[in-house]
Formats: structure tokens, C-alpha cells, sequence
């Protein structure tokens, strides 16, 4: 076994000692001496918060809400309908939170309330027999949760972040004031109350990273360090965020979590207003159980209209139609000459774009929520032949849906159904749409003989919270909540001959054109994304992006199945990369900088393939101009940190790691080779600690066996894992299937 080694198994050893001396222990001093510390001397554990205080607050120290909405009136309205003021009280969290106290005990759910219901978490309620009156479960995240926050730890999230002693005033040289404050104190003195409960990082998205993003630790989950979701990652990785420049499409300006769910909103009633305005506190979001459950009208309202909001494109784009040697594709349906007749099987294409949110459709935990795409096709007489992504009569989703969730199991291939996340052992199946990435759903029916002309073919992106099996959890009976269709389009065929219509906007064919290579992108068909990408540019010569993604579609045919991963992880090397064939590729990033010079998408790409290639000087060369445009660009950081190591320069491969890490301090490939290239520069201790946290994070080898035994007993979901597949004409089966087709 090598040195490295060698340490980091023993590392391993000394950290797991004391949690396993931690775990086993019971009860702890606190300030009555009842408080168990379960977890070790930290109290606040396994939640990543902390206090900037010792000991604990008392619930009185945090002023009320009611108290901030006499004169933050509509601030104070919009926040009592939120998901921020429910974060405890509601039933769907409730239900939830007492299946993990009662599997294993109150002080595990610290790792919740850190984000659910600070106030719990920082008076010490959060322990076995707590004789702290807990009125404050009402409030869930009150104003002076988020306003008293003083520091941003890092972007792990888990509660990330550092909470001082709340004060709604401060005294001239900045310290609290923690005795009862008057209004009138604080009128007469609006500057200190803005230094008490304002920082200028409240306006950033790692701000809200802090929450919306988390992560299950060994010592909730006994198993190993598990990420839950990364909303933060996925809107940092995003055009909006304007830190790479990766994406499909780009945005011309930032846009931050604040400017989706905080804009600005007519304010006449609020103190905090300027010019009549104030940032929203509804936070609208994709909750609509909670406005329903406690009658909120308005706040209902108000999410339809952002979940509505053109947030994603749906488009059914093409038809594939059997022939004599293969499939016929169609496409676009409204640009072509066809025949459809009577008795024919086609298969309908239909493409959906997440284009408005800055995060992944269905973002964080989507386990219990449903977004899931409904197709019919029904004749001129309302009859429907074809019918995919139904609800069944007692309202659940039919499993065969093409839906946007995921599927978490236990150690005992249980299926983890009531959101019980402690328990995951592996997530077999995940789905969902990327920020600009596009989805393609593919739907193959039979037109019955009999069928009466025109055919009308409907597509529904819908969408649901909770889960059917989870809110007849949460009542013990069966409970109604809305289903809100996100986004829709139904095309007409007629049963005959049907003409192209007159030819439309260029811009907007390309982009239909460029969304459905992006679609077969993500689906691995990389061939036929290429010819969508040709198309691109025959339409749009002057595309940059196209001859780009056409590059993208070359080298991942290329490199497609031969990677490995013995260097490291992130799939950082290949084997037999047959050098001489990424010419096309590197023909391509050249004509695309050919047409806009300085293309820092094509140079990272063009850097990317001179690394596979072993040029790593021109790799490095173009790198650096990357990283220097984007200095928050993960890929570019670690591309940079990968050459430089290769050519053993430790010095600034560390560097670049450690940018890559200061960007996502939970990077997998950060801690790998920083625990090598510490080693090589006599760093010892910092050695062993990225060590253990790599062999901690890093994917459990053993769980693919976990994952096949409930694909073998769960059909529905073996068949969506195909990236490339068909939903068969039957009402209650879909078959998997792997069809090509030469696009015309």
C-alpha cells in the first residue's frame, strides 16, 4: 500500500473513533445539565450551523414576527403565507420529522431544524424531555432567523452558516442591543437598525445556499456522507449565474435566487419600502400544499402565476413513421410534407426545455414531489386512444409516467417512499432538466382504423405537491391537492396528406432545431445530436454555439465508453483516446472561433481535447484564458489543477484545487488530488484530512448491486434509466426500446 495510503486509512480510523465514542454516549451538560450531546461537544450537530455565542439563546431573545410586522406590514402578510413561516408547523414536515425522532431520536432531527426551525435548534429545545415552551414551532424561519445571521461559513449548506445573539438595534460601536427595543428607539435611530439586521450578503445566492443545499452525514445516517441536493450547484453552473461559460444559451444579465423569488412588489403599507416598493417575502416558489392546507388564497394564486410563468418550452417537434430499412423522422411536424393514415404507428417527439428556472425541474429532494409529462392523442370525435401520464381514480400517477423525480432505497432494498432520506443507502434513478437543458419524451401509439380525422396530439408538463402516497400519509386518508399544468402544446395531424405550413421565423426554427440536439445530447445519442447540430448551422451559418456543440457531439462519440476512472475521480483520463480522430471535433471549435474570436465555451472544449490528446502546454494555454474570464468555473479549475499535476507541478496544481474547492468546499476531485498533491509538497496533515474526506464522499462501490436487485423488481423505473427510450401505445405498459433513424 502507497504512503498516501497508508495515511488515509489511518485518518479515517482517528475520525471515525470519536463519532463511534460520540454515538454511544448518552446525555451531555448544557446549561441545566439536561441536554444530550450526542454527537460530540458541539451542541448544534449534525446540523453545519453555529452560534457566535456560548451555550444557548432563549426562545424571548429572538423578537416575534408580530413584533417586526407592525411596522414591516406587508413584508410581515406575505411571510406569515410562506413556506418560511410553515417551515415547522405544517403537517407535510411535521409527519416527516416525527418518523426520524421516532426511529432514532430527537436529537437527530438537529440536522433538520438548522434550516427547518432554527429558534429550536439555538435554545437547546432539541433534546429528549426539553421543558422549553415551543409556541415558536408557529413561526418556522421568522424574520429575526434570517436577520440575525452574521456569516456565511461556506457553500456546503446543511445550515452553513454563522447566527449572532438577535438584536433589532445596535449601539454606536456595533454590539448588540439585547434588551427590549421601543419602535420609537428605532425610529429615531434607522441607521443602527439597519446595522443590526442588514449585510450586503443577505443579496447573494449563497446566501441561500446556506439552506438549499444539503447534505446527510454519517452520524445522521450511520452509513457514510450522502449529498441530498444542490440547488446552489445547479444555479452556479447556469447561464443566470453568468460564472461559466458552458451553457447552451446565455443570459445578458446576472440573475440571482433573490431575483426570482424575492422581486420587487408593490408596498404601500411597509416601512422597509423604497419608491413604494419591497423585496417579496413570499418567496414563491412550487409549494402549493401549504396554501391550500391553511387556506392562503392569494399566496395559491401567486405561485400559479410563477409556475406559469413561460418557465419552460414544450414543443412536439417531430414524428418518426416506420419504413423499409428503419424510421423516418419527421421534423419539424409544422415544416413538412407527410402522409398519416388510419391504422399507422407513429412516434411523437416531443421536446421540453427548462429555459426560466435557474435550478433543475424538479429541484432539492423531488422524492415526494410529481412533475411528470402527460400526452394523449384523441380523434375529432374527443376520443382518446393514446393516454400517458394519467391519474388513476384514486389519484395516483400511473407509473409508467415519463416523470421528473428520483427513487431512493434503503440497505434492506426497501423503497424509501415517506421521504425517510436518513435511510438512504443508494438513489437508484434520477431525472429531471438542468437549467437550458432540454428533455425529449418520445411517444409511440397506434391509430386506431377507425379513427375520425384531424388527430389532435397534446403534451402537458404538469405538476404536484406531494406525492399521492404521501399526503394519504400525512392525513391517514385521502387528501386533495391542485395539479398545475406548467406548460402545454397540441399540434393537429390530419388522417391523409398534411402540408408544411409557411415558413416561419429562422431564429426560432434554429433554436427548436438546437433544443432537440440538446435533448439527444443529454440522451447519449450523439450521432443524431450532431445532425441536429448541422441542421443548426445550415440554418444559421454565423452560430458560433452550433459548430460548438457540434464539437461536443464528435468527442463524446470518441470518448464514449472509454473512459476510466484508477486516476482519479471526475473521469479526468481515457484510455485509447484515438488521438488522430478528434480532427473533426477541433474543426469545428476552430470554425466556431473563426466566427467569434476569443469564444471561451470553445477554447475550454479545445483545451479539453488537447488534454485527452497530451498536448497539455496548449491545454494549460487554454485554460488559463478561461479561468481567467471565469474565475468561479469549476471545469475550468479542474482542468487546470488535472494538466498541471501531470506534468508534476505541484505548486500550481494545488492552487487550482484549491480554487476549485473554495468554489464547492464537498468537490470530489478537489479532495482526491489535493491529497496527492499535498503529500508531494510535505503537507502532511492537510494530506490526510482531504484523504479522508475523499474516502468519505466518494461513491460506495458496493451499492450497484443494491441498485440492480430493485430495478429487477421495479420494471417501471429499469425502464426510464435507458436515457434513449419510447412509451409504448399501451395504456398500462411502456416497453424500453432503442430506435435510431437517419434525420432527412
Amino acid at each position: 500500500m502507497s504512503k498516501i495510503g497508508k495515511t488515509v486509512l489511518w485518518t479515517l480510523w482517528c475520525l471515525l473513533l470519536p463519532l463511534v465514542s460520540a454515538s454511544a454516549a448518552s446525555g451531555g451538560d448544557s446549561a441545566d445539565g439536561s441536554y444530550s450531546h450526542r454527537f460530540g461537544p458541539n451542541p448544534f450537530l449534525p446540523s453545519n450551523a453555529q452560534g457566535s455565542f456560548e451555550g444557548f439563546l432563549k426562545p424571548s431573545d429572538f423578537p416575534s414576527a408580530d413584533y417586526c410586522g407592525k411596522c414591516h406590514e406587508e413584508a410581515h402578510k406575505q411571510w406569515r403565507q410562506s413556506a418560511h413561516a410553515n417551515s415547522f408547523r405544517a403537517p407535510f414536515y411535521v409527519k416527516n420529522v416525527n418518523l426520524l425522532i421516532d426511529g432514532k431520536g430527537i436529537e437527530y432531527s438537529r440536522h433538520c431544524e438548522g434550516c427547518h426551525n432554527p429558534i429550536a435548534l439555538f435554545s437547546g429545545a432539541l433534546t429528549k424531555g426539553s421543558p422549553i415552551n415551543r409556541s415558536f414551532d408557529e413561526d418556522g424561519v421568522t424574520c429575526m432567523v434570517c436577520h440575525s445571521i452574521q456569516k456565511i461559513q461556506n457553500t456546503s449548506g446543511t445550515g452553513s452558516y454563522v447566527i449572532g445573539i438577535p438584536a433589532v438595534i445596535v449601539n454606536p460601536d456595533g454590539t448588540p442591543v439585547t434588551t427590549p427595543v421601543s419602535y420609537d428607539d428605532i425610529f429615531l435611530h434607522p441607521d443602527l437598525h439597519k446595522r443590526a439586521v442588514m449585510r450586503d450578503f443577505y443579496r447573494t445566492p449563497e446566501f441561500c445556499a446556506v439552506c438549499h443545499k444539503a447534505a446527510l452525514p454519517r452520524m445522521l445516517n450511520g452509513y457514510k456522507w450522502l449529498r441530498a441536493f444542490s440547488v446552489y450547484d445547479e444555479w452556479q453552473n447556469s447561464s443566470w449565474s453568468k460564472e461559466s461559460p458552458l451553457p447552451f444559451y446565455k443570459k445578458d444579465t446576472v440573475s440571482t435566487c433573490q431575483t426570482c423569488h424575492m422581486a420587487k412588489v408593490d408596498a404601500q403599507h411597509d416601512y422597509g419600502s423604497e419608491q413604494g416598493k419591497i423585496a417579496s417575502h413570499r418567496f414563491p416558489g412550487a409549494n402549493t400544499a401549504i396554501p391550500v392546507f391553511y387556506g392562503y388564497d392569494e399566496q395559491l394564486e401567486k405561485i400559479r402565476e410563477f409556475l406559469q410563468d413561460n418557465i419552460l418550452g414544450i414543443d412536439i417537434f417531430a414524428l418518426n413513421k416506420q419504413k423499409a430499412g428503419g424510421e423516418q423522422l419527421i421534423a419539424p411536424i409544422d415544416g413538412q410534407k407527410f402522409t398519416v393514415l388510419p391504422g399507422e404507428t407513429i412516434t411523437a417527439n416531443v421536446v421540453i426545455q427548462n429555459k426560466k428556472i435557474g435550478h433543475s425541474l424538479v429541484p432539492e429532494q423531488r422524492d415526494f414531489y410529481e412533475s411528470w409529462v402527460e400526452f394523449t392523442a384523441e380523434d375529432s370525435t374527443g376520443r382518446i386512444f393514446y393516454h400517458s401520464g394519467f391519474l388513476d381514480p384514486k389519484g395516483f400517477l400511473e407509473p409508467n409516467a415519463h416523470s421528473y423525480t428520483n427513487r431512493l432505497v434503503s440497505n434492506s432494498d426497501k423503497l424509501l417512499d415517506l421521504h425517510q432520506v436518513w435511510e438512504t443507502k443508494v438513489k437508484t434513478y434520477d431525472n429531471t432538466i438542468l437549467p437550458g437543458r432540454s428533455d425529449l419524451v418520445r411517444y409511440r401509439f397506434w391509430i386506431p382504423p377507425d379513427a375520425k380525422g384531424p388527430v389532435t396530439l397534446t403534451a402537458k408538463v404538469n405538476y404536484r405537491r406531494f406525492r399521492k402516497g404521501f399526503t394519504n400519509f400525512v392525513f391517514g386518508e385521502p387528501r386533495e391537492f391542485p395539479v398545475v399544468t406548467m406548460a402545454s402544446q397540441s399540434n393537429t395531424l390530419n388522417l391523409g396528406e398534411n402540408d408544411p405550413a409557411a415558413s416561419g421565423d429562422p431564429q426560432k426554427l434554429m433554436l427548436r432545431w438546437n433544443n432537440y440536439g440538446i435533448a439527444l445530447l443529454g440522451q447519449q445519442q450523439y450521432g443524431l445530436a450532431e445532425q441536429a447540430f448541422q441542421r443548426v448551422g445550415e440554418i444559421q451559418p454565423g452560430y458560433a454555439d452550433g459548430y460548438i456543440n457540434i464539437a461536443i457531439a464528435e468527442y463524446s462519440k470518441l470518448i464514449e465508453n472509454k473512459r476510466e476512472s484508477s486516476d482519479g475521480p471526475g473521469n479526468l483520463s481515457i484510455t485509447n483516446p484515438a488521438y488522430e480522430k478528434f480532427a473533426p471535433a477541433l474543426k469545428a471549435l476552430e470554425r466556431a472561433l473563426e466566427l467569434s474570436p476569443g469564444n471561451f465555451r470553445a477554447l475550454y472544449y479545445q483545451g479539453l481535447i488537447y488534454r485527452f490528446q497530451n498536448k497539455l502546454e496548449q491545454a494549460i494555454k487554454d485554460q488559463q484564458l478561461v479561468a481567467a474570464a471565469y474565475p468561479r468555473f469549476r471545469q475550468a479549475r479542474q482542468e487546470l489543477g488535472y494538466a498541471y499535476y501531470l506534468e508534476k507541478q505541484y505548486e500550481p496544481a494545488r492552487e487550482q484545487f484549491e480554487a476549485l474547492q473554495a468554489i464547492n468546499p464537498d468537490d470530489l476531485t478537489a479532495h482526491y488530488y489535493l491529497s496527492i498533491v499535498y503529500d508531494r509538497l510535505g503537507m502532511t496533515r492537510e494530506a490526510l484530512q482531504q484523504g479522508a474526506d475523499f474516502a468519505e464522499k466518494k461513491d460506495d462501490p458496493t451499492v450497484g448491486a443494491l441498485a440492480q436487485d430493485f430495478w429487477r423488481s421495479h420494471p417501471d423505473v429499469a425502464d426510464e434509466l435507458e436515457p434513449f427510450h419510447v412509451h409504448e401505445a399501451t395504456l398500462k405498459k411502456k416497453h424500453k426500446t432503442t430506435v435510431g433513424g437517419v434525420l432527412p
